[in-house]
């Protein structure tokens, strides 16, 4: 009987992985016992009684570095994993080409382009006419294609609640209005276009009481028109364009004849500590009720009835609005606030106990909120005044005069609903969404 190594050798030969570990330890342990160290080498050599039918099959690179080889890898579990490469990816041991997202497909629509008068201002009542230009790729089965007109207004602000008491918090105080609200779907032939240029024509009538286009850090009053390109399921293309609107008023038919208008203010004013002297403000003007667009024109007299100099004279025009909204359980609030609109500063030597005139010309904007009261509006009003102020800064004091000024716009002729000519304005954008 065979005892020793190489009887257990040849026993557990066959055994696979399990009995060449066995081998290999036995074999150390020999050479451990006989004091034969070298160092160790880096692939596995079986004992030359081995049969190569006994030796067990393992791959023909190194045990020690397995992760050098890139088709293969062992897991935690003991598992054979495809390595990951570009293009394939690992599924439950099985492989599965992966091939890059679908690109979208090329939009139908090329471009959708809405045609109107450049930097027109339009009366209300007045009419509203242009084309949407609609370019395809390709040909668009069942297209719904329209315009739309829409006006709106909205009004917003803080507002602090319960200020005298112990405790106060801020409410949000807001109000809307829907003044325009239009829409034109255009007829389409066998209910397909074909690729290239599609060209629609539109017309739209103006309400004949709108109020003018305004914008303010509290409200605004905007009017637009949007075209659209729809298919079967989804909006393929739009483009909107906001447009200019001034309001109308029948102040003209209440007042027709307005008399010249006469301003003064008169003040005391001390300086250098016990000296007194008295400075008097007059403005005049031939009227003052006035259209968007048109020119102010006003005289103003000072007379200077101290032993100063008086340098510095300032002409502005103010907007004051008054807001109205509603806070969250529907009470009633309003809010005012007033704006510069323009601003003219007259340099001048007023020499002591003197009077001077000064002539001056402010040019309205071209769109302006008409003067209206409360009533006459939903959610805002607007009111304008003229000041002409002295300042004495020799006194710690000025001298001011004010003239309420009426803005009113004539409505428009049935006959005749064309938009403003000849209006240059930098406030009329283009959007496309």
């Amino acid at each position: 009987m065979m005892t020793g190594v190489p009887y257990v050798a040849r026993m557990l030969g066959s055994y696979g992985c399990f009995g060449l570990c066995i081998c290999c330890f036995l074999q150390e342990k020999k050479k451990v016992d006989g004091l034969s160290f070298h160092k160790p080498a880096r692939t596995l050599e079986f004992p030359s009684y081995l049969t190569p039918e006994q030796q067990p099959c393992l791959p023909s690179w190194p045990l020690e570095t397995p992760s050098q080889n890139p088709g293969w890898m062992m897991s935690q579990t003991g598992d054979l994993t495809a390595a990951k490469e570009p293009g394939i990816s690992v599924a439950w041991g099985r492989r599965e080409d992966v091939s890059p997202p679908p690109q979208p497909p090329m939009s139908v629509v090329k471009s959708i382009e809405l045609v109107l008068p450049k930097d027109a201002v339009y009366l209300a009542g007045s009419s509203i006419k242009g084309q949407v230009v609609l370019i395809l790729n390709s040909t668009l089965v069942d297209p719904i294609v329209k315009v739309e007109l829409v006006g709106r207004g909205y009004v917003e602000w803080n507002e602090e609640i319960g200020a005298s008491r112990d405790y106060s918090r801020d409410v949000i105080c807001n109000n809307k209005a829907d003044y325009v609200q239009k829409m034109k779907t255009f007829p389409v032939e066998d209910n397909w276009l074909s690729a290239g240029s599609h060209t629609f024509d539109f017309h739209f009538s103006l309400p004949p009481r709108l109020p003018s286009t305004f914008t303010s850090k509290i409200g605004h009053v905007f009017y637009f028109v949007q075209a659209s390109c729809m298919g079967r399921e989804h909006i393929l293309a739009k483009k909107r364009m906001y447009l200019l609107v001034q309001g109308t008023s029948d102040f003209h038919k209440e007042n027709p004849l307005q008399n010249p208008l006469l301003v003064e203010a008169e003040k005391k004013v001390s300086y250098n500590c016990c000296s007194q002297g008295t400075i008097c403000l007059q403005i005049q003007m031939e009227k003052n009720t006035f259209t968007p667009g048109e020119r102010v024109i006003f005289t103003t007299e000072i007379n200077n009835q101290t032993s100063k100099c008086i340098k510095t004279v300032i002409f502005a025009l103010y907007a004051h609005v008054q807001y109205e909204g509603f806070t969250p359980n529907a009470e009633r609030r309003s809010r005012a606030d007033s704006s510069e609109l323009l601003r003219q500063e007259a340099n001048t030597q007023i020499t002591p106990f003197n009077t001077t005139k000064i002539v001056s010309a402010l040019n309205l904007p071209q769109v302006l909120s008409v003067s209206s009261s409360t009533r006459d509006s939903e959610i805002m009003s607007t009111h304008y005044e003229l000041v002409s102020t002295v300042h004495l800064p020799w006194s710690l004091t000025s001298v001011k005069a004010k003239v309420p000024i009426i803005v009113t716009s004539a409505p428009v002729d049935a006959a005749s609903c064309q938009p403003v000519e000849g209006t240059a304005l930098a406030l009329s954008q283009e959007r496309q969404n």
